[in-house]
């Protein structure tokens, strides 16, 4: 195992400051913009710059490695977005925070695409589940500690600012004094949307929504927690927690929706959001504990879907497709990520801080209700032709590379029914 981890250790390390620093990052525009007495409706505008700039990160960047290399690339990756994130501290207005935050996106998905692309490169067929698997883990510790430290000061200062700086910074060191070969080319991300959804109705309808939802919440759930009144750390917890549940859940998600229609799984998962988005507007808990242990909850239905969506899809589309399948279906999620940020705050501005579940269990409704029909309308796919369910990043750190980097699949053919 060591050997096989070496090799790539400049590169986890990497990985680990760079989603320290994206922890840091996406936490600190939203408790600090609310402290500073920004709307909703302009909060909601810096999620739809980082969804932009990162859908846009996903489709260029192949491009730019093409042209200068992986690490030239990565270093500017890395430096862009330092210098996003201590211009936000020099412009407090949300005005300078939309593109910036735009240009933090773009960074953050051109860079894990390089270090997917490079991990899969030095990696083979019996390691790569492994890798894989401490990739995921170092990514997940990495940004709920980069959120968490938001605790051990205050958010109306200077200092995480710099603190994000620092480590974007420090990704970059890695990956420049590695001697590790370049690797191949990177997956291109391409938007088919008519062939994906003649292969898979569902997975085109509810990865926009889920888009919407997820986009919604990774943005202004910070908004949320510190309306009801939650303190910084309580704050901090109403970001992570859903994370960790999240990854705790897709192991057990993964397994059922290997055995039984996916899209009743998806159903089932749709309908847990829903109850816990209806909570929120209904009860608006202020105590910590019941606001925690419902967040939780959700994330763990949340933050699931995508990785339905995408076993879902391959379930339908060949082997060698399976990467094509990925992007477009990012993009898809991308496209939904824009316009839930924007939708929940200007729901926020109108009912208040329980806009943002109003317009997550509308989401939610619509994903339910149309994975249903679809169920009627198709009988579900024989269980000896299903692709291999595997456990993903969530949508919103996931890049069209991750799925070339993802341990091999197999299983549906090319002659699959739509579903």
């Amino acid at each position: 195992m060591t050997r096989q981890i070496l090799p790539i250790a400049a590169l986890l390390l990497g990985s680990a400051f760079l989603l320290f620093a994206g922890g840091i990052n996406a936490l600190i525009l939203p408790v600090r913009g609310a402290g500073e007495g920004f709307s909703s409706f302009s909060l909601g505008l810096i999620g739809t710059g980082w969804a932009v700039g990162y859908v846009l990160g996903c489709a260029l960047t192949p491009g730019l490695v093409a042209r200068v290399g992986h690490i030239r690339s990565f270093s500017v990756m890395a430096a862009v977005a330092g210098l996003a994130v201590l211009l936000s501290l020099l412009l407090i207005t949300p005005w300078a925070w939309i593109p910036l935050r735009a240009m933090s996106g773009f960074c953050f998905a051109g860079a894990a695409m390089i270090v997917e692309g490079w991990l899969s490169e030095r990696s083979d067929a019996q390691s790569r589940g492994m890798i894989f698997g401490i990739y995921m883990t170092i990514n997940l510790v990495a940004t709920t500690a980069g959120q968490m430290i938001l605790t051990a000061g205050d958010p109306m200062g200077h200092v995480f600012f710099v603190l994000a700086a620092m480590f974007y910074m420090l990704a970059l060191i890695p990956t420049a004094v590695s001697s590790s070969a370049s690797p191949k080319p990177l997956v291109q991300a391409r938007l088919n949307l008519n062939e994906l959804y003649r292969n898979s109705p569902v997975a085109v309808v509810a990865a926009f929504f889920v888009g919407v939802a997820n986009g919604a919440f990774g943005t202004l759930s910070a908004v949320y927690a510190t309306g009801i009144g939650l303190d910084l750390k309580t704050v901090a917890l109403f970001a992570s927690l859903p994370i960790l549940a999240a990854a705790v859940a897709q192991v057990p998600t993964g397994m059922l929706s290997d055995r039984f229609d996916r899209r009743l799984v998806l159903f089932a998962t749709a309908v847990i959001a829903l109850g816990v988005d209806l909570y929120f507007v209904v009860a608006q808990p202020d105590e910590a504990v019941f606001a925690l242990l419902a967040v939780s909850l959700l994330g763990a239905a949340l933050f699931t879907m995508y990785p339905l969506l995408l076993a879902h899809a391959n379930d339908f589309a060949s082997p060698d497709d399976y990467v094509l399948t990925s992007g477009s279906l990012l993009l898809v999620f991308g496209v939904g990520a824009i316009f839930g940020p924007l939708l929940a705050g200007t729901a926020m501005e109108t009912a208040g801080v329980r806009g943002l579940f109003v317009t997550m269990a509308a989401a939610h409704i619509v994903i339910g209700a149309y994975t249903l029909w679809r169920t009627t309308v198709r009988a579900p796919l024989p269980m000896e032709e299903k692709a291999v369910f595997v456990a993903m990043p969530i949508a919103r750190t996931s890049t069209p590379q991750t799925a070339e980097f993802a341990p091999a699949r197999t299983g549906a053919g090319d002659n699959a029914q739509a579903d």
